[in-house]
């Protein structure tokens, strides 16, 4: 048995991280779109000869599960005996490992002697893949209204993209151009790890390479199962539901069970809704993310996640849910159902590890979209985004304001990106005040962001939710402001008008959305939050006089701006 060499093995570890690593930053400096280059809505991911995952960039978490999925049956179901060297294949199939139709995987074999050592991926979300709305989000009832499905099919051969395919591809798509840069963009990503994978393996040797491989992932085999461990045995439930399908007044409704035995996981989502016809089907992919991401998000910041991790998580999502939709369901808003299983699991999670699990977020992607026709050149531009709103309050600190959660790691689109691109106006980009949860450590605030269309017809399209009801506190801590769609919130003659959370709308120039995100729960009886917490959060404009007193108990003088000490007691002591 050969001995391993801790230190070959740190640097060959590191190596295979840093391949991943490198491969995003060509892919975000190479792509035309504010989501891609700027708001980094991708992942990318070494597979070794079997089509296991070794070594991921955390660019968007929210992207485990599909790979770990759609790679595999991909290679399976195209075939190694059709593959060559600088070939790649293009696929985004729901059905076939992926998540929604938007996101769309680029993927390659590694060659090497000859002989297939690996395989190199990317996934990133592209702004518009043709369907019935711009963005290619919106509320839609079959798959096939959500723009174009690809099988594994090969767009590079031999190290060329194959013209054909791909100007088909485009001929589905709105936005053309910048569509074209952001798949470039992932070939250029593609080809720097191969590079990197090949000269990593000349360095090491391929039989030298593939010991140290193997022993990354049984140590981080070994890892997981010690994590595991640190979780108390027991099964742990919570329910909750989506607020709105898109079409029906009927919620989604969402169950979760995890059970914990030794140093084993398995999460059961017996009991949640059957799919709908409506855009709020997640696929097995997504789901499995959620898992991934649960777990991993309970271990050591320094856990390598490949499949050594990956083995670990079993689940029951059964076929035909809103979990684990069948063809032709539509799966666009999946990822607002994917986002609220994790909230979920936290939630159930919470009695056995109450020092680590946060009150409930945002919990929604929060998606937006426009499209716009420019009169002079006749281009069809499109956006799509995803905006950040309030985090849960946790065991020692508040919620961050405005931030993304549960496996989104995407930045906030800057105002003056979209202005130099598009023709629309950000009016208004600000935190709302009082919409945190109150708790002994408070929700993070909301987010407001005013989209205002001063001389062009546009489609916006809004996929998002909790318009019913605001993120929940926890162990006392009380439920965030919920989120609120706007049309016209303040026109000089037109009435403004509340919007559903999933609708598409014809906008005429001069109309403004005002897409406000919730904030997050409370974590903890309000009245036992610091009085000097409280305020500062008034100093700093995040609540009012009003709620400071009412939920806080902290009574301040308007005239002098100071803390009345006796009535805060007073306040205090009363129930």
């Amino acid at each position: 048995m050969t001995s391993i060499d801790p230190i070959k093995f740190e640097v060959i570890r590191s190596a295979l991280t840093q391949i991943t690593e490198e491969m995003a930053v060509a892919l975000r400096r190479s792509a035309y779109s504010t989501n891609v280059k700027t708001r980094q809505d991708f992942s990318c991911a070494l597979f070794d000869h079997n089509v296991n995952p070794i070594a991921q960039a955390f660019t968007q978490p929210v992207h485990l599960g599909s790979f770990v999925e759609l790679l595999p049956k991909s290679v399976k179901y195209y075939g190694t005996k059709n593959l060559n060297p600088g070939d790649m294949l293009v696929v985004n199939n729901p059905f076939g490992g992926g998540s929604h139709l938007n996101d769309v995987t680029v993927f390659g074999p590694v060659f090497y002697n000859k002989k297939i050592i690996g395989y190199v991926a990317t996934l990133a979300h592209h702004v518009d893949v043709g369907g019935g709305a711009p963005a290619s989000i919106g509320p839609f009832k079959e798959i096939f209204q959500e723009g174009i499905i690809i099988p594994p099919v090969k767009l590079v051969s031999k190290g060329k993209i194959k013209d054909d395919v791909f100007r088909f591809i485009l001929a589905q798509i709105r936005s053309k151009r910048v569509t074209s840069g952001d798949f470039r963009a992932q070939i250029a990503a593609n080809n720097v790890g191969t590079y990197r994978f090949i000269e990593l393996i000349k360095k090491y040797k391929l039989k030298n390479f593939n010991f140290y491989k193997n022993s990354i992932l049984d140590y981080t085999d070994r890892r997981t199962k010690s994590e595991i461990l640190k979780i108390p045995n027991g099964n742990y439930k919570a329910e909750g539901f989506i607020d709105f399908d898109g079409f029906s007044d009927k919620v989604v409704k969402l169950k979760t069970e995890i059970i914990i035995k030794d140093n084993s996981i398995f999460f059961d989502f017996t009991g949640c809704d059957k799919q709908r016809r409506a855009p709020v089907n997640s696929t097995k992919a997504m789901t499995f993310a959620a898992c991934a991401y649960v777990l991993r998000a309970l271990m050591p910041n320094d856990m390598q996640v490949n499949h050594g991790f990956y083995k670990h998580i079993k689940m029951n999502a059964p076929e035909g849910t809103v979990v684990n939709a069948v063809h032709p369901a539509p799966v666009v808003g999946g990822w607002e159902t994917q986002v609220r299983i994790n909230d979920l699991m936290f939630r159930a999670l919470s009695s056995a590890m109450p020092n680590k699990v946060p009150a409930s977020t945002k919990a929604m992607m929060a998606q937006a979209g426009f499209g716009i026709i420019d009169n002079e050149s006749g281009e069809y531009h499109c956006n799509y985004e995803a905006l950040a709103g309030g985090y849960g309050g946790r065991v020692n600190s508040d919620g961050p304001d405005a931030v993304q959660q549960h496996g989104q790691n995407t930045e906030n689109a800057p105002i003056e990106e979209i202005e130099t691109h598009f023709p629309v106006q950000i009016n208004q980009l600000s935190l709302i005040n009082d919409s945190e949860g109150p708790g002994k450590f408070r929700g993070g605030l909301g987010m407001r962001r005013d989209y205002h269309f001063p001389k062009d017809y546009a489609t916006f399209t809004i996929l998002s939710d909790r318009d019913i009801a605001g993120p929940k506190g926890i162990f006392g801590g009380l439920d965030g402001r919920k989120a609120y769609y706007i049309l016209n919130p303040s026109h000089p003659t037109k009435k403004p008008k509340k919007l559903t959370s999933k609708c598409v709308i014809n906008l005429e120039p001069g109309d403004t959305v005002s897409f406000q995100t919730p904030g997050g729960g409370g974590y903890g009886n309000p009245k036992m939050r610091n009085v000097n917490s409280v305020y500062e959060d008034l100093l700093n404009n995040k609540i009012t006089y009003e709620r400071a007193e009412k939920f806080y108990g902290v009574v301040i003088n308007k005239k002098t701006n100071k803390i009345d000490t006796k009535k805060t007691e007073k306040k205090r002591r009363t129930k």
